[in-house]
């Protein structure tokens, strides 16, 4: 029997066959059959990324993304008991059909009824709510949520009810993406579950609640930050994904250029001053201070950082958590962490005129003394200094280095091809039209999900507090004067410059690095 009359006479069935010798079957025309579904178990199709298309006596046709799924095909038939023919299909589609015919198998039978209810303060029961809580189908649907999460490499999980549906998106390298979208009536069994998880309170539905959450995801430990909001449809949940091999990452794994590198590694080991990473949020500046800590750490370095939150923890260093609400500042934390005899000192984040002044104080007092601010620009850095009510002096005098950043997805390597970017775009990031070199452009992938990108990477503007920029500060001078001289004495590179150098390399491509920095100036 040939392959096609399996879908006969219902579908009209283009099949191909491949390279791999494999037929490949378009999705957006076949339809999965019911009873080929119905014979797989939901979490097996899930875990495997494998999907059951049709059945003739005890035959199974099996889609696959890829040829490294076969041995999950293998599997299926021996649990089946019943022989399968493998076929090629779009991961992405193999991913939505699944989600679309499994999720709703796994969930069916949970209490409750869909309802367009809008008001977020109708009672609930709590007994009601912890029970649909520990139901199987919900612990199955987060622990399903999490691990793909972990698979796909997303650093944020968000949970979000509107009127009449329920979303589930991931942030992966920095951009958001609709991943499924569960029937609207799991809503408050997913989140009290989530909420059971961080031991938050599972009564309270009007007020935002915050907490953590330790899971061990295929062997490996996840810290999981949650924060709950109420919206008008519901309670919206935000999960930050811990990932401590991002927190571990060298200096040289960061992507910062060779010179760069060595002005900075020079910045980081110097005695005392103020060293300030400067960004906006999600733009690695967190990264970049646990390298350069653990660049400078040696057995006879007492460093000590002061965060909020304490994202991940690092052997080695004391960490203080900011807690607000019993007094525990930056500012009050700070104080007390001169007075324990530290030779580094990181910050979090100078927020405000009395964290800044003790920082500089410690930093004049002999301490080395690492901290974040949020400008566009590096030389913005001491303008905001200046704003917040410091002396010119008393900056002047103890910053020794800036760097801004921002991060840029990186070309997929495993889909990479040579590209010919638009010639507009080329110049906007200071490329002219005889630099003709490694243009490169993902094709997208089952391994970046069809995006084109895999990683992220980061752009570095580096500036050099030097006797000029500090007479520079002291006089007030603008930050567009510091960066003009900074370009033109100490060579250095805008973000934007950056860019232009990794465009050229392959690495990323121009439509990203304008997307991160397209407010700065060439």
């Amino acid at each position: 029997m040939s392959i096609k009359t399996f879908f006969e006479p219902t579908a009209a069935v283009e099949l191909t066959t491949t390279d791999t010798g494999y037929d490949f079957v378009d999705l957006t025309v076949v339809k999965p059959e019911h009873e080929a579904l119905a014979l797989a178990p939901g979490e097996f199709a899930l875990k495997h990324q494998v999907l059951p298309l049709a059945l003739d006596g005890d035959t199974v046709l099996v889609a696959m993304g890829s040829l490294q799924s076969l041995p999950a095909v293998d599997d299926l038939g021996i649990l089946l008991g019943k022989p399968v023919i493998p076929l090629l299909a779009d991961p992405a589609l193999i991913r939505e059909r699944i989600e679309e015919y499994f999720l709703e198998k796994i969930l069916q039978g949970l209490p409750g009824e869909d309802s367009s209810a809008t008001d977020i303060e109708e009672p609930t029961d709590l007994a009601d709510l912890t029970k649909m809580a520990g139901e199987a189908q919900v612990v199955k649907m987060v622990n399903g949520i999490f691990a793909q999460a972990v698979r796909d490499g997303a650093s944020d999980i968000h949970i979000e009810p509107y009127e009449r549906e329920m979303k589930v998106r991931f942030r992966v390298d920095g951009m958001l993406a609709d991943v499924m979208r569960p029937p609207k009536r799991m809503h408050a069994a997913l989140v009290s579950r989530l909420k059971i998880l961080s031991e938050l309170n599972i009564a309270e539905r009007r007020l935002p609640q915050d907490g953590r959450i330790k899971l061990n995801v295929a062997g490996r430990q996840i810290d999981v930050r949650l924060s709950i909001v109420p919206t008008v449809y519901g309670e919206r949940a935000v999960m930050r994904i811990l990932d401590k091999s991002t927190a571990m990452l060298g200096l040289e794994e960061l992507g910062m250029q060779p010179d760069a590198l060595v002005k900075f590694r020079k910045l980081i080991s110097v005695p005392h001053g103020i060293i300030l990473a400067t960004g906006p949020t999600g733009s690695g500046k967190s990264t970049s201070l646990y390298a350069s800590l653990q660049e400078i750490w040696s057995p006879t370095t007492n460093i000590i950082t002061i965060e909020d939150p304490v994202e991940y923890q690092v052997p080695g260093i004391s960490q203080i958590q900011v807690r607000n609400n019993i007094g525990l500042t930056f500012a009050s934390g700070l104080r007390s962490i001169v007075r324990q005899d530290p030779d580094v000192i990181m910050v979090g984040e100078i927020r405000d005129h009395e964290t800044a002044e003790i920082a500089i104080h410690a930093a004049l007092t002999g301490h080395l003394v690492f901290s974040t601010l949020h400008t566009n620009d590096a030389p913005g850095a001491v303008t905001r200094l200046l704003d917040m009510g410091v002396e010119p002096y008393l900056a002047a005098s103890s910053l020794v280095g800036i760097v801004a950043q921002r991060l840029v997805r990186r070309v997929c390597p495993n889909c990479s091809a040579p590209d010919t970017p638009n010639p507009e775009t080329l110049r906007a990031i200071g490329i002219s039209d005889s630099e003709h070199d490694n243009f490169r452009r993902g094709r997208g992938c089952e391994k970046c999900q069809n995006s084109g990108y895999k990683g992220r990477q980061g752009l570095y503007e580096l500036l050099v507090v030097d006797e000029t920029i500090r007479r520079m500060t002291v006089e007030r001078a603008s930050a567009n004067t510091m960066k003009n001289y900074a370009m033109d004495a100490q060579g250095m590179r805008t973000l934007i410059g950056d860019g232009r150098l990794a465009v050229l390399a392959g690495k990323t491509t121009p439509d990203e690095v304008l997307r991160v920095s397209q407010r700065e100036d060439f």
